[in-house]
């Protein structure tokens, strides 16, 4: 059975000997962070501070809950979505695309009878800096929330859109967002809200429920609703309850939801911030003012939060984690749904925010490229510069072979592309652009030619029959299995040593 709040899925965290908890006082300033960090790096459990210093409500910080095991980052989330551990990754994106394909509609509860209700805060009494927001990297401009779900509204769904974008605190009625342009819910506030000079509506949901931070990292398409796709996730509806302050619905066992206008016309300062390429990305940017109308909460709220720069292979954070558990299924499932023979698309181990691997057949000359111009096009695809293509019986999960189809299938003369279009989207992150390649700023993004790439790993049709090999490899797997040695160290063999 799917779990149903943030907390029942730290207590799956609990049972699976993956959660450890610090109950002397520990500060919000650096150093619940180089704990977290700690624990990332050498792959341990997830640390939970229950006592958090100069904090006026008594509420619990927990670092990186859903970076998953070095080995299967998806185990985890597979459980609290009721599917068994140890899957291969192939597998889990198998039943959760099966899962994608039927979404089910939220249903929506009084707010009587919500968790996320329990404490309400309104006007004067709206306290912001009551919470335990971490100061994260030395160098951040600020304190920051960023693992949370932002609501929206959206003409086309009752239920809103849900998106990921951090939220740097000054003071306790005021933080800024985030948002670059390019992305949907910065698009619809710079050129609906803001030209109209309205303010938008906004709740920021911390510490929801897994399904509803895994569909916040998906690609809904524009006019669906990522609480339907939550739903199929979860096999049951999700529950939403309306706001205080406005029309829009937010999920309703969260811990804290933080009701408020972004403004029009009116920016405060955002980052530097330790970014999820691993470096501190700055200089400040003028971003869009969020004020807080409203604050409900559970009573004792678990605030999650994220160690971006501590390094970006798919088992050193969450947000990497949920790139690869959650925006990969996805991905593959849109990009057959375009009519692309795509067998997988996922993000490569080390680098999952900005490189993807793409086992695709290539039906036609010219598929290849038509296919990346799909997805360097695709909004989705804003923060991705890089994809290798790969055939359909290269495992992408396997980092090693994935290099040995560059190293073997890929043609630096001919088998190397370049999109340098200025229409193409873009953020104002690359690592490797110096400032004035970037340029200026508008409404968020940079206005510099984008660098999106792709490489050609596939074989062409002409590479030799591989069925030979593939069963030399079964039968000495199955040899060194039967003489003792763990099937997990196997590619073709289960926990059972049966072939997959």
């Amino acid at each position: 059975m799917t779990v149903d709040s943030f907390r029942d899925f730290l207590r799956c965290l609990d049972d699976a000997d993956a959660l450890v908890s610090f109950g002397d006082d520990i500060s919000w300033d650096l150093e619940t962070s180089a704990v977290t960090m700690l624990a990332n790096q050498t792959d341990g459990e997830v640390p939970i501070f229950e006592s958090i210093e100069e904090t006026s409500v008594d509420a619990t910080l927990v670092g990186d809950p859903y970076r998953g095991p070095g080995t299967r980052p998806w185990d985890h989330l597979a459980q609290a979505f009721g599917l068994p551990t140890g899957l291969t990754g192939a597998t889990y994106y198998e039943r959760i695309i099966d899962r994608l394909r039927s979404p089910r509609e939220p249903q929506v509860l009084g707010r009587d009878v919500a968790p996320c209700k329990e404490v309400v805060h309104t006007g004067d009494a709206v306290d912001l800096l009551s919470l335990p927001w971490p100061y994260i990297h030395q160098g951040d401009g600020g304190r920051y929330s960023n693992l949370h779900t932002v609501v929206a509204p959206d003409s086309k769904t009752r239920w809103g859109r849900w998106s990921s974008h951090r939220m740097m605190i000054h003071d306790n009625r005021v933080a800024s967002l985030l948002f670059l342009g390019g992305e949907q819910v910065p698009n619809q506030y710079y050129y609906e809200y803001e030209s109209r000079n309205e303010p938008m509506p906004v709740a920021v949901v911390i510490g929801a429920e897994p399904v509803v931070q895994c569909t916040t990292e998906m690609w809904i398409p524009t006019g669906r609703s990522e609480a339907a796709f939550a739903g199929g996730v979860k096999g049951r509806p999700v529950d939403l309850v309306p706001c205080e302050t406005n029309d829009l619905y937010v999920p309703a066992t969260a811990e804290v939801i933080i009701e408020g206008r972004v403004l029009p016309n009116e920016r405060l300062d955002e980052g530097p911030f330790g970014d999820y390429f691993g470096y501190m990305n700055g200089p400040r940017r003028s971003m869009p003012v969020f004020a807080i109308d409203a604050i409900t909460r559970r009573t004792e709220p678990r605030v999650p939060f994220c160690v971006e720069g501590t390094g970006v292979g798919y088992g050193q954070n969450s947000s990497s984690t949920l790139q690869l558990v959650a925006a990969g299924p996805d991905a593959t499932l849109g990009l057959q749904a375009a009519d692309f023979d795509v067998e997988l698309a996922v993000p490569w181990r080390f680098t999952s925010r900005t490189v993807w691997v793409i086992a695709t057949d290539c039906p036609y000359p010219g598929y290849l490229h038509q296919l990346a111009n799909f997805v360097f096009t695709t909004w989705g695809m804003l923060h991705i510069d890089f994809f290798v293509f790969v055939d359909t019986d290269v495992d992408p999960f396997d980092s090693r072979a994935v290099l040995t189809a560059i190293a073997l299938d890929a043609d630096p003369d001919t088998d190397f592309h370049q999109f340098g279009l200025e229409r193409m989207p873009k953020v104002p992150l690359n690592i490797y652009q110096t400032l004035d390649e970037k340029g200026s700023a508008d409404v968020g993004t940079s206005k510099a030619k984008t660098a999106k790439a792709y490489i050609d790993a596939t074989s062409d049709g002409a590479e030799a029959d591989r069925t030979a090999d593939e069963e030399r490899r079964k039968r000495a797997q199955k040899r060194l299995v039967n003489a003792g040695m763990s099937s997990d160290r196997f590619d073709l063999l289960d926990e059972r040593g049966e072939w997959r």
